[in-house]
């Protein structure tokens, strides 16, 4: 069950230029011989072109999808066909229409929901929760899907933390799933040849992108032994049966549409280095595959990642560890270079231990510890103290306060830690369900296509954990044999008189702690409804360079903010969106009722009820 108000939609204007580089992206990179020219009519551009690239969208209150994540309305009609070059799209995205299109999401409402960064991922949770399961089997279900409808974000060769609240317990726990270095990795490896930035964390530089990019930049993955960790301890199905929709989807393939030729268009050049990515992703000649424009739904094969699925799902969990499959994990890995051995694999454990919880405002946050971002987003929200608080949509005080606050965090953590914020290509889910149960999951290769090495043998797509660790030696995060690194990460559950009331956490790097802070704050310190908050224009305070703003918030807000700290006006288009990308549930106390919210700008987003 879906709903939404006019009144959100009216608070949700966003430029037509956001929306519009998304397709300009497709457009431009087709002209690089990487994707089909579009040819567009403008007096009905977005009815005539968004069926084939963007899926799932609704114009003017028409339907183009049964679950339409987003909602466009009000586009002012331009005039005679036109078949649009990159020197058009100036003309195209003038100052008259950069003001016409309002860019809205619905909330998915119900006993039970799951919300996810891909809508296909979460209707397999919430299909689990029809047949019966809990939120940790949808969650676990989910997470084993995901893999093969975006794998540029996770997959079983991933890595990650989970926040659960079991209602059983009365209390919330933490998963710990992190990569860990292999015991016998070699650090001299990745010597350093040049200075920074010459990556997304501004590490130095390495030979050969070592740490970045091919066999050696892969650190133990834990995504298997977590989640099943998970529906060990929390879940009530079994692991064949959880497993199963993953299953089917993995050896469908992957649904080639126009964001995912986005995405392979920006990974392509690292991509085609390794023969079975390249076979799985590109076209024998490394362009990317183009969608059929007749409407043909075409699907790319995932090397060997549906036998794998199915042989984990037959043989279980620790097949991946220490079984047929663990020796062939470990064997593509050692004939890349890689200094991972089955020993590393078979000594792999996710822990299960207690989050990092403090009080604020009445309520109880409960957020991962240890090395993730917890104790930052802690410190932020301690740092604003009560400034927040106050009703309604938040002002120049909430955002002052919370920048000073968050901007002293992130310069903490920077001193204290030896953590360098970075973009990464991660995923984030949460799942409810009737019973009061609470996940808030994260996992992540890393960067786009992690690696992007996808294993010969298996078809699985392997993270690039080591980028977490800093290569210069004697630091608090440098890189060491057999060693867990620092991470963004921040998955969260807030509790309110003993039960759960929300969960959330987000995607993207350097800005997940912002993003996550700042919605539970316009919810805990502004009583905001989730669907209000996520409309809500949003700044991204992230430890390094100025202030990022949402050109959209009220100017009175803005210059509130640049007297106090740098700041600069930037714009949230759908690829790269300009903020996190996050995802939340929150339990009505009175009713029992879930609401799950994505965010809005993200264009395959979205939620489904039980």
């Amino acid at each position: 069950m879906t709903s939404s108000s006019p009144s959100r939609k009216a608070d949700s204007v966003r430029r037509t230029t956001a929306f519009m580089r998304g397709a300009a992206a497709v457009t431009k990179l087709s002209h690089a011989r990487l994707l089909p020219v579009v040819s567009v009519c403008r007096s009905v551009w977005f009815s005539s072109v968004t069926p084939a690239i963007f899926p799932g969208l609704v114009l003017g209150g028409s339907s183009l999808g049964a679950r339409p994540p987003c909602s466009l309305t009000g586009f002012v009609a331009n005039s005679g066909p036109a078949t649009v070059a990159p020197s058009k799209w100036g003309a195209l995205m003038s100052e008259s229409l950069t003001r016409q299109v309002k860019i809205t999401k619905q909330a998915v409402r119900g006993k039970g929901v799951v919300v996810a960064q891909n809508c296909r991922a979460a209707e397999v949770g919430a299909a689990i929760l029809r047949q019966g399961g809990n939120a940790i089997d949808a969650a676990v279900a989910t997470g084993m899907a995901i893999g093969a409808v975006e794998p540029w974000m996770s997959g079983i060769g991933g890595v990650g933390f989970m926040t659960i609240w079991s209602a059983k317990e009365g209390r919330a726990w933490t998963i710990d799933y992190g990569p860990v270095s292999a015991r016998k990795l070699d650090p001299s490896v990745y010597k350093i040849v040049g200075p920074g930035p010459a990556n997304p964390f501004a590490w130095p530089d390495i030979l050969e992108q070592r740490n970045e990019v091919g066999y050696h930049s892969i650190a133990v993955p834990g995504m298997v032994a977590g989640l099943a960790k998970a529906l060990e301890r929390f879940g009530t199905l079994k692991w064949k049966d959880v497993l199963a929709p993953g299953v089917e989807l993995a050896q469908r393939g992957m649904e080639l549409d126009w964001y995912m030729q986005v995405m392979l268009a920006q990974g392509a050049q690292h991509l085609t280095k390794f023969p079975a990515s390249r076979a799985a992703y590109l076209c024998d000649d490394g362009r990317v595959p183009s969608i059929d424009w007749a409407h043909n739904k075409r699907y790319l094969k995932l090397g060997n990642l549906g036998e794998t699925m199915r042989r984990l799902a037959e043989g279980g969990p620790r097949e991946f560890y220490e079984g047929s499959l663990a020796r062939d994990i470990a064997a593509d890995l050692q004939a890349g270079g890689s200094a991972i051995s089955t020993d590393d694999l078979a000594s792999y454990e996710a822990r299960v231990v207690d989050p990092l919880s403090f009080e604020h405002n009445g309520v109880t946050v409960n957020v991962a510890g240890g090395l993730t971002a917890g104790p930052t987003l802690r410190r932020a929200i301690e740092l604003a103290g009560d400034r927040t608080r106050g009703k309604g949509a938040p002002d120049a005080a909430f955002f002052t306060a919370f920048a000073e606050g968050m901007h002293k965090a992130y310069d903490e953590r920077l001193k204290t830690l030896g953590d360098k914020p970075t973009n990464t290509c991660t995923t984030h889910f949460c799942a409810a369900d009737s019973e009061g149960n609470m996940v808030a999951l994260t996992q992540t290769l890393m960067s786009l296509f992690g690696s992007n090495v996808m294993l010969p043998k298996t078809g699985i797509t392997m993270n690039n954990g080591m980028l977490w660790f800093d290569p210069e030696p004697n630091k608090p995060n440098s890189i060491a044999p057999g060693k867990k690194p620092l991470c963004n990460i921040c998955p969260v559950v807030v509790a309110r008189g003993g039960k759960a009331w929300f969960c959330i956490g987000a995607s993207g790097g350097r800005r997940i702690v912002p993003a996550v802070a700042q919605l539970a704050l316009m919810q805990i310190d502004r009583g905001m409804d989730v669907e209000a908050a996520f409309h809500q224009p949003r700044i991204d305070v992230s430890g390094v360079g100025p202030i990022r703003v949402n050109r959209d918030l009220p100017d009175a807000i803005k210059k509130a903010i640049a007297a106090k700290l740098p700041m600069v006006e930037v714009d949230n288009p759908i690829s790269p969106l300009g903020f996190a990308n996050p995802s939340c549930i929150v339990r009505d106390p009175k009713t029992g009722e879930l609401t799950g919210m994505n965010e809005v700008m993200s264009p395959w987003a979205g939620g489904a009820a039980q």
